[in-house]
């Protein structure tokens, strides 16, 4: 599929974004090794939701959907032993955090994934289960993987990097095990997993950079109601501060502060933004945003304990990066080049196709702005957020942009081009 996008005369309107994938997913998992019903709404409805629903049916897990509710009959902490391989598709997400939940199993089983997800690093999860007593086959840093669980020790776990998914898995892990887990970061990750486990009914402390978490809890199955996802509203946002005579309103957005940083980070940079009429939806905050465009952005250094505030969304700030007055120098990032795709590398090849003036690092980019974009054909190369991205820079982008292999959008903003539509006014 190719997008083609051409500079608007006004952005403008009223939207919502799409469920939290985050949250959607760990809703989903926690949601099966419950007892009781868990019912979910506001569910994020795309390619990579579906791929963990279909490896937790392949695990006897009920999942049904009513009156636009997910609706998922807990097995208990014990599944069943699946008759295939289980596919987490293009989501890692999936997988690592299936691994977790998998490493208590008593039964082996397969996890596999797509091209994609099968060139992305699996020995960061893998290591420290096999030190709580997991056992694995094959290529131990990629998938497939072959997972022989049960029997598993609790760990205190120091993780090289801060990886929300790490900590998921290893959390996950310690829900069947005796006794403390500990997991601690360099820098905390988002909490989702831990808010939700508190939710469901396990015991769990947080003391900084650590996550202490009992084992062998009785989780009981919630309702959980999950905000807009403001990994896709980010998008959006970028358009509005970037687009002069903007203004449009997002309406519940979830905000966890640990997700947050891609809103410091613009207001830093000049953006007009405005949060309205805060609340609390479980444990997870969630606002309305208002954007308008029209002040010049400014660019800014972003690195450190910021970076996994706003990892996902670091290619839509490159967008806001371009187009600033000034450089953007973006550090501690590395994470970016083993993603969907080496994001860092393809990041800085597309985006000079339209004239932006990039420069790579090890870890991250350094983006002098303000030199014009220019409108041409550009490539997601399979990556969804730079296929967003690569959208997003067309608004502001002379001429047209075309961008090729756009369906990968769905794989967490099914709906975004007829999001951009509704706010595009000629």
């Amino acid at each position: 599929m190719i997008i083609i996008i051409t500079p608007p005369e006004m952005f403008s309107g009223e939207l919502t974004v799409p469920g939290d994938k985050s949250i959607t997913h760990r809703a989903l998992l926690l949601g099966a090794i419950s007892r009781g019903i868990t019912e979910v709404s506001g569910f994020l409805d795309a390619d990579d939701i579906r791929s963990t629903i279909q490896c937790l049916r392949s695990l006897g897990v009920r999942i049904t959907m009513r009156a636009g509710k997910l609706l998922i009959t807990g097995h208990g902490m014990k599944l069943r032993k699946p008759l295939k391989e289980l596919d987490a598709g293009n989501s890692g997400t999936t997988a690592r955090l299936l691994l977790g939940i998998l490493a208590g199993q008593p039964f082996q089983s397969i996890l596999t994934g797509d091209h994609s997800l099968k060139k992305r690093p699996m020995k960061r999860v893998v290591e420290p289960l096999q030190k709580m007593g997991a056992s694995f086959e094959d290529d131990l840093d990629k998938l497939p993987l072959t997972v022989t669980g049960g029997n598993l020790a609790p760990i205190e776990y120091k993780t090289p990097r801060a990886s929300a998914q790490i900590k998921s898995a290893l959390l996950l892990a310690g829900l069947y095990a005796d006794g403390e887990t500990i997991v601690e970061e360099p820098y905390p990750s988002r909490n989702h997993t831990e808010l939700m486990l508190e939710q469901f009914g396990a015991e769990i402390e947080t003391e900084e950079c650590r996550v202490i978490l009992k084992g062998k809890p009785t989780l009981k199955g919630k309702q959980v109601t999950v905000p807009g996802d403001i990994s896709a509203a980010a998008f959006i946002m970028v358009a509005a501060a970037i687009i002069p005579g903007s203004e449009v309103l997002i309406r519940n957005v979830g905000i966890n502060p640990l997700r947050s940083g891609i809103i410091d980070v613009l207001t830093n940079m000049g953006a007009n933004l405005e949060i309205r009429d805060e609340s609390i939806w479980g444990k997870e905050p969630v606002t309305d945003i208002v954007i308008r465009g029209g002040k010049e952005l400014k660019g800014v250094t972003v690195g450190g304990e910021m970076i996994p505030r706003l990892i996902d969304e670091i290619p839509a700030l490159a967008v806001a990066a371009a187009v600033a007055r000034g450089k953007t120098v973006i550090n501690d990032a590395d994470e970016l080049r083993v993603k969907e795709s080496d994001r860092i590398s393809v990041l800085a090849e597309q985006f000079k196709k339209l004239g932006a003036k990039i420069t790579e690092k090890e870890d991250g980019m350094i983006v002098e702005g303000g030199t014009g974009l220019t409108g041409t054909d550009v490539d997601s190369c399979g990556d969804h957020r730079l296929a967003m991205a690569l959208a997003v820079a067309g608004l502001v982008a002379e001429g047209e942009t075309a961008v090729k292999n756009a369906e990968v959008i769905n794989v967490s903003f099914p709906g975004f081009m007829s999001a951009l539509r509704s706010l595009i006014m000629k």
